[in-house]
């Protein structure tokens, strides 16, 4: 009798624990969707606009993350620091924003308007007059809605 017992209360336990786990999973997978806009950078050797192939990860997972969004615009700002003539920055960041643009549109991301931009060395120099290397890079924001 007690050996009856024993395993009908081990049967109610396993039984009550999958039943947990169930509605924890139900809970998991219709927990809803985030999309809050997202912004990555992409860096750049200095005086290149080549996507590398560290860069291409960082574009794919961006564009992965925004599954179950809709993506209403994709704005891209290429920027340069401060070496080098204002128009030859202004150019390669312009160039910069471009490579990075054609690379977001050969993923499978939604269609949404792009914007680009250029900023050049504005603002590559800190107020101190130091130069800022790590402005070799383009900003990408992912401006997102749930579908």
């Amino acid at each position: 009798m007690r050996t009856a017992l024993w395993l009908a209360a081990a049967a109610a336990l396993a039984l009550g624990g999958c039943a947990s786990v169930q509605t924890a999973r139900a809970r998991l997978v219709k927990a809803p969707v985030r999309c809050d806009d997202q912004t990555v950078q992409i860096y750049f050797e200095p005086e290149s606009a080549e996507v590398t192939r560290e860069a291409r990860g960082v574009i794919r997972a961006a564009a992965s993350s925004v599954a179950g969004c809709q993506v209403r615009a994709v704005e891209v700002v290429g920027l340069s620091d401060a070496a080098g003539a204002p128009a030859a920055n202004l150019d390669l960041s312009r160039r910069r924003a471009e490579a990075v643009a054609a690379a977001l549109q050969t993923l499978s991301l939604p269609m949404a308007e792009f914007r680009l931009g250029a900023a050049g060395e504005a603002g590559a120099v800190t107020a101190g007059g130091r130069a800022a290397p790590l402005r070799r890079r383009a900003d990408v924001t992912l401006r997102l809605a749930p579908r």
